[in-house]
């Protein structure tokens, strides 16, 4: 990386990686330095990895792309390869390797963007999120009896629309909002026009049976940007997300998938869940609203969405109450985040969880939240040393 590069853009793809030109040429039309920013392709070894550095190339934007055989020797020299396990192949999940990645080469901000997802002109995508970020000042605070914010509430009337991940069993919710006067914000949530982030009940519920939904969402629908008050979780997709390199130790992408319970689908609202969680305790905040994107999701089986959500729909209900209330000694010193999370994650690790189907999934994650730490700290163990340059 060079001294100009802080933001480092991690974009999992195995097909539509050329949606990242829209977001060069909405950068240029905003007048953002792309020379900040240095774009990580995380793919796969069956993908064209060659056509992929030349986009970047093409584009003059700095980059690396990595698939599964170079993330391995990517471990094998930073040390870490015992490791290697915290981050399933072929999944969503593998957005954790661009956490890695971040955290070992010193960038200051991180980006997530889906390959199916496009900027809306009128928005400054990279400076909005940047400009959340840094905001302080008074903005819409949101909470019901619930303890749970739906991210669409606001023309909830009209859609009726609950995202991924949101509760079943706190639907109905009575919604309240405030003014609050906010600082310290540490992830900007972009929202999303066009086909909602839902899961695979909802999308049925909504007579599609081809994964996306019939319903679909657009700019009127987010009148204003919010956070969600203390106490109060919210679903946190990855598809359009900024944040501040600081939370990486309580952000770790979930192990999905790749696991003998075929729990799949709740990577980043888990991820979202913990974070949510150490930002209360650590007076942080998560900015949601604009900049907004285009979700684009391709046509794909409903059912094999329902086949991989299924197996953790009765522990996506409990897991916030479980870790709600962990986490409060955590001290505030610049290991708090990785405190808030061990806490956490010892909870999950050693808790007798076989109330739930497929409860043992708990101790699962929670092994993997400490792994997760594990490797952090060997990678801070090491100097952060500039990504090596693509051939």
């Amino acid at each position: 990386m060079s001294a100009t590069e802080d933001i480092c853009v991690v974009v999992p793809t195995i097909r539509e990686y050329e949606c990242m030109r829209a977001y060069f040429d909405n950068a240029r039309a905003h007048d953002f330095d792309l020379d900040r920013l240095h774009v990580l392709l995380v793919t796969e070894d069956f993908c064209d990895t060659d056509a992929m550095r030349e986009m970047l190339a093409d584009e003059g934007v700095s980059g690396e792309v990595f698939d599964g055989t170079r993330r391995e020797e990517w471990y094998e020299a930073r040390g870490i390869a015992e490791y290697d396990h915290l981050v399933p192949a072929a999944s969503h999940a593998e957005t954790s390797f661009g956490l890695l990645y971040i955290w070992a080469n010193d960038f200051d901000y991180g980006f997530f963007v889906d390959d199916d997802t496009l900027p809306h002109e009128d928005f400054d995508f990279f400076g909005r999120h940047m400009r959340n970020l840094d905001f302080e000042g008074e903005v819409t605070e949101v909470s019901s009896d619930e303890n749970w914010v739906n991210v669409l509430y606001q023309n909830f009337e009209e859609h009726g629309l609950y995202p991924r991940g949101y509760p079943y069993a706190a639907m109905g919710e009575t919604v309240e909002t405030d003014t609050a006067r906010v600082s310290d914000v540490v992830a900007s949530q972009g929202l999303w026009t066009n086909v909602p982030d839902l899961d695979a009940v909802r999308i049925l519920m909504d007579g599609d049976l081809q994964g996306q939904a019939q319903t679909r969402t657009t700019k009127a629908d987010y009148a204003e940007d919010f956070v969600a008050a203390r106490g109060n979780y919210l679903t946190v997709c990855s598809m359009n997300l900024a944040f501040e390199r600081e939370i990486i130790p309580a952000f770790y992408q979930l192990p999905m998938d790749d696991n003998r319970w075929d729990v799949g689908r709740f990577d980043d609202i888990w991820s979202g869940v913990f974070l949510k969680r150490a930002c209360d305790v650590l007076g942080k905040r998560i900015y949601n609203g604009a900049p907004l994107c285009e979700h684009n999701k391709a046509p794909r089986s409903t059912f094999d969405d329902l086949n991989n959500e299924v197996p953790g729909l009765e522990l996506n209900e409990h897991l916030w109450e479980i870790v709600d209330g962990v986490g409060e000694t955590a001290s505030a010193g610049g290991d708090s985040y990785a405190s808030v999370f061990g806490a956490m994650a010892t909870e999950l690790a050693e808790g007798d969880f076989e109330e739930y189907e497929n409860g043992a999934f708990f101790n699962y994650v929670g092994e993997y939240m400490l792994d997760w730490l594990s490797a952090l700290d060997e990678l801070r163990a090491i100097d952060p040393t500039p990504a090596p340059a693509d051939d």
